[in-house]
């Protein structure tokens, strides 16, 4: 692999890469970023491989759906590139220019996009260490009710939001509501991710 200096890189020239990296992403996640939809589901996709949590809207305003008169933080750039499996926005730039292989397996391999894949009272079971198992049901608008559980903290009942299960991933719940409690945010699989079985409402 030819080393280079990061020094070397004009941050001008930074910008030239903005657009590759997009590309890159979309290439990754399997989805082109058109719609609302998509731009949630990519939300979802990066918080689950790398644990940081970007907006639609700055992701928009990268993929120039938003007009913007700043330009993205090192942070945005950053988590977009290890979402890529690089360790930040600098490597992928200098990847990019040498013609280094990328690094090995970025790409989203087995997954629900409950956009796309999923309809209205189909169930999934989720698998998680060590012997977790849910039973889901989904609802609608992204929606899903846990109707069984073993050994997990989620119970029948608990509702939550997501738009994508990937498997061998953590599965990150948005909006997680028991009881009476106030939703709170929570990760499913953090070590070794999660495993699914989907099943069509017949």
């Amino acid at each position: 692999m030819v080393k280079q200096n990061k020094e070397t890189i004009n941050p001008s020239e930074k910008t030239l890469w903005y657009e590759t990296l997009c590309v890159a992403v979309e290439k990754t996640s399997h989805h082109k970023m058109t719609e609302q939809a998509d731009f949630d589901y990519l939300v979802d996709a990066i918080y689950t491989r790398t644990h940081e949590l970007l907006s639609a809207t700055t992701l928009k305003r990268l993929w120039g759906k938003i007009q913007t008169d700043y330009a993205p933080s090192a942070r945005t750039l950053n988590t977009l590139a290890q979402f890529l499996n690089y360790p930040d926005f600098d490597t992928f730039c200098h990847h990019q220019q040498v013609g280094d292989t990328p690094p090995s397996a970025p790409v989203i391999s087995e997954h629900l996009d409950v956009e796309k894949d999923i309809m209205v009272n189909d169930e999934i079971i989720l698998y998680w260490a060590p012997n977790r198992i849910c039973h889901i049901r989904y609802l609608g608008n992204f929606q899903f009710v846990v109707t069984a559980s073993e050994m997990t903290r989620l119970q029948p009942g608990d509702t939550f939001c997501c738009s994508i299960f990937i498997n061998g991933e953590p599965l990150y719940l948005k909006n997680l509501t028991q009881s009476n409690r106030p939703p709170i945010n929570y990760v499913c699989g953090m070590k070794g991710g999660i495993r699914y079985e989907y099943k069509a409402h017949s």
